[in-house]
């Protein structure tokens, strides 16, 4: 039996789901850990300088990585018919959900 392309779309659409999925929990878990070394940190200020960095880099990649998802869950609103990459869909005004 040849592959379909929708067979195509459901592969790619779980890797995607998956890469994003590790991206927005390593970026959280980054931000729990810059936040224990701002806390342990105290009055030293290249702790403090190293901590404020990891939350700003965390905060930067949880943001880029929402970012990435809801960008593809519109790409794939427009161009497929179902979506292979959410679990939630983004409903715009005149379309069906």
């Amino acid at each position: 039996m040849p592959a379909k392309f929708s067979d195509l779309e459901s592969v790619i659409g779980s890797i995607l789901s998956v890469a994003l999925s590790f991206v927005g929990i390593a970026s959280l878990v980054m931000l729990v850990i810059g936040g224990f070394q701002y806390f342990m940190a105290g009055a030293d200020k290249e702790g403090t300088t190293r901590a404020r960095l990891t939350i700003t880099y965390a905060l930067i990649g949880l943001i880029l990585a929402i970012s990435a998802w809801l960008i593809l869950d519109l790409f794939a609103l427009f161009f497929f018919t179902s979506n292979p990459f959410s679990t939630f869909s983004i409903c715009l005004p005149g379309q069906t959900c």
